[in-house]
């Protein structure tokens, strides 16, 4: 199956631009959400280096941010950068479960492979299994309990686009086979 950029930039925008005034876009570099200012009509959800996953991962914190954070660059979260320490680590991995539980959710909506992101290629070595069980368990109570409202929609519509069964459902997930990568 072909997972083309430009699809899920379109399908973003027909999804949220006009209710949201939010685009999502291509980025060179680092990702980032920027909020509309004097310069920018529009929010704006940057992506890295024009990476499928990335997309998806900035939308995931777009779905979980509120509209006061949706006014605030990155939406106000702390980030601390590649090379981590342990501790530097377990304090991003527990911000991350809720964006990395949606951003795997968004990949069995587009038939597409998920690998769980440790994001600390040079830092201090983890042991990341309890990031690993801590994302599955968030899968699975939003399975169970739902989906923001945000995130079921492009649920629905990244499904209908990929041809995925929709609702997603418990079986569509291997919980055996998450990857945990270190970007």
């Amino acid at each position: 199956m072909q997972h083309n950029i430009s699809d899920l930039i379109a399908l973003f925008a027909n999804t949220f631009e006009t209710r949201y005034q939010t685009i999502l876009v291509k980025g060179d570099d680092e990702p980032i959400y920027l909020p509309a200012d004097e310069h920018h009509p529009m929010h704006r959800i940057v992506f890295a280096h024009g990476y499928f996953a990335s997309a998806l991962h900035e939308i995931a914190h777009w779905c979980i941010a509120g509209p006061a954070r949706r006014l605030l660059e990155d939406f106000g979260y702390w980030y601390c950068p590649d090379g981590r320490s342990a501790v530097e680590q377990k304090a991003f991995e527990q911000v991350e479960v809720k964006p990395q539980a949606l951003e795997w959710a968004f990949s069995v909506a587009c038939g597409k492979r998920f690998n769980l992101s440790a994001d600390n290629l040079s830092g201090e070595a983890t042991d990341d299994s309890e990031f690993r069980v801590s994302v599955e368990k968030q899968v699975q109570y939003y399975l169970h309990h739902g989906f923001s409202e945000r995130a079921e929609h492009f649920i629905a519509a990244l499904c209908q686009f990929y041809g995925q069964p929709y609702p997603l459902r418990e079986q569509q997930f291997n919980f055996q086979k998450v990857d945990v990568v270190s970007v």
